[in-house]
């Protein structure tokens, strides 16, 4: 089935930055698209061919959406899983799959699922609300500190607290969640793993995360990492074997731990394009949004090896404040060798907010950590 130049669909749930940077590809292949948001003002309303604004968590929504389209995909978990499962029945493709998503949304699920995989992960235990936890906790059958999540609508550190003592515990929502050993690792890692419907598979160059202590965001990804090539070898194989485990179809973020001893943990994925792989806009022969649409038309993979090492630092806002957003001494950035900037299109800012990211190429990868930092050092994102 050809998308290019014709009339078939390509619909996308949720139109934030993910969805835009999706939309590079399909507008320079002249592929149909339509975008579903709940805002009037998403960073994909004047680049997809038809926007409709809408909760991608209703479920008419979603399938009155769903209809109109050949293939749909998301930017975003948090849609409605009914919906996707009746589309699906109904013969529209869905990538990926309505299951996949199902174990994905739900941390508690994902962690069970790698246990069942035997792919290595940190221990933990599930409770089905918090009055549970705070119970295991009282009776010693949980000890400080441990990590706890959210089973659900946990995104971008949200969700997620260490917990190191009971006034920190007591305070916690009343959901279901799970708490999960308190890892000690060395480095923050993510391959993102791409495969088509015909089975061919592609992966990405082991990445380093960096994050901001306070907010849990990353603020650094190096690309590829600094690491010895056996580390980065072994993170791409636990990468590969999730990716086998799950047989998605589109793109597998898969975040990791290494442990001091070397040990490689899974933390957990995201079905979808990802943060870590922003930074292939620049760096890729085939960056992470071109392989996305090329996999869910089950068209030939690209290339997903570097041209050139790379860093991408997150614009965020700035604390303290919230409004109109203003990119303060972005010239200056612009002045600087091998600086991209990627501005989302969000008109509001307010504290950590992801307003856009910043690409810095180098042929030497230290060269380009170091103008990362100088980028991150002058640009601010405030308001007006």
């Amino acid at each position: 089935m050809s998308f290019f130049s014709t009339h078939k669909t390509i619909g996308v749930l949720g139109g934030g930055q993910l969805g835009k940077m999706l939309l590079y590809t399909t507008r320079k292949w002249d592929i149909k698209t339509h975008v579903l948001d709940p805002s009037d003002e998403a960073p994909c309303r004047l680049a997809c061919d038809y926007f409709e604004v809408g909760d991608f968590k209703d479920f008419q929504t979603v399938y009155n959406f769903g209809k109109k389209v050949d293939v749909l995909t998301f930017e975003i978990e948090h849609v409605n899983l009914d919906a996707l499962k009746k589309l699906e029945k109904e013969g529209v493709d869905v990538y990926p799959s309505a299951a996949n998503l199902e174990i994905i949304q739900n941390k508690s699920t994902q962690k069970d699922f790698y246990v069942k995989h035997d792919i290595p992960t940190a221990k933990y235990k599930n409770f089905e609300n918090t009055d549970q936890l705070i119970n295991a906790v009282e009776t010693g059958a949980l000890n400080f500190p441990f990590v706890w999540k959210s089973a659900l609508l946990g995104y971008d550190g949200n969700g997620v607290s260490v917990i190191r003592n009971h006034e920190k515990l007591v305070q916690l929502p009343k959901v279901a969640c799970l708490a999960e050993q308190l890892v000690s690792f060395t480095h923050e890692l993510a391959v993102i793993i791409c495969r088509n419907p015909s089975g061919e598979v592609v992966a990405y160059p082991t990445v380093e995360m960096e994050f901001h202590p306070e907010a849990n965001q990353v603020e650094y990804v190096l690309h590829p990492t600094r690491l010895d090539k056996k580390i980065t070898e072994k993170a791409k194989n636990i990468a590969l074997q999730v990716s086998e485990s799950f047989e998605h179809v589109g793109l597998l973020a898969v975040e990791l731990f290494l442990t001091a001893a070397g040990d490689i943990l899974v933390n957990e994925v995201a079905p979808r394009p990802h943060n870590s792989g922003h930074v292939t806009l620049e760096t890729s022969y085939t960056d992470q949004f071109e392989q996305h649409i090329r996999a869910i038309l089950d068209l030939p993979l690209g290339n997903p090896e570097n041209k050139v090492s790379g860093v991408m630092v997150n614009l965020v806002g700035a604390e303290k404040h919230t409004g109109a957003v203003h990119y303060k001494h972005m010239n200056s950035i612009l002045k600087m060798s091998g600086v991209t900037p990627h501005i989302y299109g969000k008109k509001e800012t307010r504290p950590f907010r992801k307003m856009g990211h910043v690409t810095i190429i180098n042929k030497d990868l230290e060269t380009a950590r170091k103008i990362a930092e100088n980028v991150k050092k002058t640009i601010q994102v405030i308001s007006k």
